[in-house]
């Protein structure tokens, strides 16, 4: 079991490596440097989706016993996507809690696991950006509006 000093020096390493070898596509850093377990994350749109050359800001809470349970991911700009809930929670499969799905839609192995980083966090969170799981939708209006013109009519 992980305790809180350990998620704490697992945090404190993932951040010098982030600062160390910064990742094409985000950014990442404490949303306030007396707490470890609240970061501020930018995502730069990915090219060739709806949110080319966009800047989307998250914040990353993790739980005292990172890496054993996921940290939870919300964006704080206005996100309008299939897998983001409408108050800007993200719903990946890899930020669900570990072990079986007790609703049989996933496999355990594509839920949490410790091995996961904030970097591989971001990482899947820009792919979902790019690849829209619709089949199970967080945000069914934004399952059922595939167009561009449905999505910037929902942002203005």
């Amino acid at each position: 079991m992980a305790s809180a000093s350990q998620a704490s020096l697992l945090l404190q390493k993932q951040l010098k490596d982030l600062c160390k070898h910064p990742v094409d596509g985000f950014s990442a850093g404490l949303l306030d440097e007396q707490n470890l377990f609240e970061w501020s994350v930018t995502i730069i749109g990915p090219p060739d989706t709806l949110y080319e050359g966009g800047f989307f800001n998250a914040i990353m809470s993790f739980p005292q016993n990172y890496p054993n349970s996921p940290p939870t991911v919300r964006f704080t700009s206005e996100m309008w996507h299939p897998n983001v809930y409408q108050d800007g929670k993200v719903c990946i499969s890899i930020l669900h809690p570990p072990g079986d799905d007790p609703n049989g839609y996933e496999l355990a192995s594509e839920r949490w696991s410790p091995v996961h980083t904030v970097e591989s966090i971001v990482l899947s969170i820009i792919s979902m950006l790019s690849s829209p799981n619709d089949e199970s939708p967080a945000n069914v209006e934004a399952a059922v509006s595939v167009n561009a013109s449905d999505y910037f009519n929902h942002l203005t």
